[in-house]
């Protein structure tokens, strides 16, 4: 989701590599969950996201849109994200706790938390939101062990892969103005990429093999 601010206004300043040091770890969060309420629909997935959650929960990802996911607009495109729920509008996924009940496959908006992208030049590095988090006096941590995320080069490529994949299609959708071509790319993009089951095996070849097609679907439009 593309945020319309100055990174100055909601930052450190600072731009940061995975190998980078920042005060990020909260700790363990010490019962807090402010960040899992109130998010709306910000909570954006992307395919991997999609992958994991199905793998951990045992379902399908039709299955998910019925309960704790939903689809919106996402600049131009239709994209899941975590639903809310309830009058504390809290994420579908927290117990009674407030704990998160998928923190082994949780998102990685989530996991980034309070990092975040900024992208730039076809490439993105992470820079530390400085108030939206409420834990005071966070600790310094490696973007890479913060992440928690395994084979970590390869899933970054796989982020910008997707995220400047998105970019593109926007692009072409904006210049067409046609809007049944618009609900034919939303359609193909959720079947492809959220819907269509992901076979027994590693993620990221069969991501890159759908990823190719979509190219090709779009070139032809």
């Amino acid at each position: 989701m593309k945020r319309n601010v100055d990174i100055k206004d909601i930052s450190d300043g600072k731009l940061y590599g995975s190998n980078d040091m920042v005060k990020a770890d909260t700790g363990g969060c010490a019962g807090c969950s402010a960040c899992c309420h109130g998010m709306g629909t910000s909570i954006i997935l992307d395919p991997y996201d999609g992958y994991r959650l199905c793998l951990a929960l045992g379902v399908c990802f039709e299955e998910l849109l019925k309960g704790p996911l939903e689809l919106n607009v996402v600049d131009g495109i239709i994209l899941p994200n975590l639903k809310m729920n309830g009058e504390r509008e809290a994420c579908a996924f927290l117990d009674g706790e407030g704990r998160c009940r998928i923190h082994s496959a949780r998102p990685g908006v989530c996991r980034l938390f309070p990092l975040g992208r900024y992208y730039e030049g076809r490439d993105f590095r992470y820079f530390l939101q400085v108030n939206e988090c409420r834990k005071m006096n966070r600790a310094k941590v490696k973007v890479r062990k913060w992440i928690d995320t395994p084979e970590l080069a390869r899933y970054e490529a796989y982020i910008r892969d997707w995220h400047y994949f998105l970019e593109d299609a926007q692009h072409i959708l904006d210049g067409s103005g046609n809007d049944n071509l618009r609900k034919q790319v939303d359609l193909y993009i959720l079947q492809e990429f959220f819907v269509k089951s992901w076979a027994d095996g590693e993620f990221y070849p069969q991501f890159e093999e759908r990823l190719a097609a979509a190219k090709r679907f779009l070139g032809k439009r």
